[in-house]
């Protein structure tokens, strides 16, 4: 969707250097669209951790290396992206487009080979047991 409003916008607004705001279409698509990404954003980053909580206090390991793991495997693809995109984009002619093209197609694959390659999640009555609270610290 960023790129079909993306190409709506280069189409509705003529000129580079324009000081006009966009067409109301292109800031209502825009705002639409980061609105319904926001759903999928606030699971991303509250699910895992605590799953990852569950998961370590329930094995015997320490919540605090789970965590601190699973964090490094946030941050160290957001750098990546962040010193690669610049000379991606200017690779292929500027702007953004590129590294917005990149991702969904990396974000495609990754969604697949999840589904794949990780293996079925345990019965209910496992997932039940290991969720239940012992108590607050």
């Amino acid at each position: 969707m960023t790129v079909l409003i993306t190409k709506l916008a280069e189409r509705g607004w003529p000129s580079a250097g324009a000081t006009d705001s966009p067409p109301m279409g292109i800031k209502v698509g825009a705002l639409a669209l980061f609105a319904i990404l926001g759903i999928p954003l606030a699971v991303t980053y509250s699910i895992p951790f605590a799953l990852a909580s569950i998961f370590s206090s329930n094995s015997g390991s320490g919540q605090g290396l789970s965590l601190g793991v699973l964090s490094l495997a946030i941050v160290i693809p957001q750098m990546v992206v962040s010193v690669a995109s610049g000379p991606w984009n200017q690779l292929f002619g500027g702007g953004n487009l590129p590294a917005f093209v990149l991702g969904a197609v990396a974000a495609t694959v990754s969604g697949v080979l999840s589904l794949v390659m990780l293996p079925s999640p345990p019965d209910d009555v496992t997932i039940t047991k290991a969720m239940t609270v012992k108590g607050f610290h």
